[in-house]
């Protein structure tokens, strides 16, 4: 049995019955522009992944096909994401390496259990586990206490952090640091448009960073605040402000593409007043109105 995609690089569909092909980009026109994308030179990469300057510049120029080994070894090299990974190997003519698993297949029903672990035990703090694009794929009960003023349409279907937060009928309109939480956000954002130049990332970036800033609110984020250690989110609420931290938790060596793009946004209170009110709001079982 062989790996090796034979002929040109090209994806085959069938929709009821009629075959459709897709030409795929090319290896080298990729390759080139994801190393210039971590600023590399063909000298750098090639030492790092023990190869060749003269075999790398043939790659890329089309003028030698890479062995599915040094596809891998570039890749791991250049911190390519795994679902890029298999578009690279796609390009040069080989099957892809790592599968795409549904979150709710049976295959990630270990996956789920954990996330479901880790939003539940850290209650009655709010927490969400999110896809590469922002988008919440489950939460905990502590973070539908936090979005108790957001209208639906912006939680249906669980919702996008991005838009919660910088939308102005979400987060934005009760939120009393806007400015540099909206450069904070955007500036993540950006960083992960530049880092992996996927189309829906810079969609998601151009849609939220074109939403109105509320009137009453101050667009200058400011300088940062050199005594503090982290951009916190401060919320106003009719039953008191609330400030908070978040830190980001991923999966350690996912050999799944799925598995790769989640993470878990866990938010921490700041002071012990969001800490009293959280607690107080989770006993009620009532949300921040």
């Amino acid at each position: 049995m062989t790996s090796q995609v034979k002929n040109a690089p090209a994806v085959i569909h069938r929709y009821g019955g009629i075959m459709e092909t897709q030409e795929l980009p090319r290896i080298g026109p990729l390759l080139r522009s994801w190393r210039r994308r971590r600023r590399l030179s063909q000298l750098d990469l090639a030492l790092r992944a023990d190869s060749s300057t003269r075999h790398l510049s043939c790659v890329e120029t089309g003028r030698a096909r890479p062995s599915r080994e040094l596809v891998l070894r570039l890749a791991e090299h250049l911190d390519i994401p795994l679902r890029d990974r298999n578009g690279l190997l796609l390009a040069a003519g080989y099957a892809p390496a790592y599968r795409e698993s549904p979150l709710d297949s049976d295959r990630m029903t270990m996956v789920r259990s954990a996330i479901r672990a880790m939003l539940a035990g850290h209650e009655p703090y709010p927490a969400a586990a999110i896809d590469r694009i922002w988008n919440i794929v489950d939460r905990n009960d502590a973070m539908s206490l936090l979005l108790g003023t957001v209208p639906p349409h912006l939680t249906e279907a669980g919702g996008n952090v991005m838009r919660l937060i910088l939308h102005p009928e979400g987060l934005a309109s009760q939120c009393l640091n806007f400015a540099q939480v909206r450069a904070h956000a955007l500036g993540r954002l950006r960083h992960q448009v530049d880092t992996t130049g996927h189309d829906d990332l810079r969609e998601l970036y151009e849609e939220v960073s074109a939403y109105p800033v509320p009137a009453d609110l101050d667009v200058d984020p400011g300088p940062v605040d050199p005594t503090g250690i982290v951009v916190p989110l401060r919320i106003r609420t009719p039953l008191g402000d609330m400030a908070f931290f978040s830190t980001i938790a991923t999966f350690g060596a996912p050999a799944d593409v799925t598995l790769s793009e989640l993470a878990v946004e866990s938010f921490f209170p700041m002071d012990e007043q969001t800490d009293t009110l959280l607690r107080t709001l989770a006993a009620l079982g009532g949300g921040v109105r």
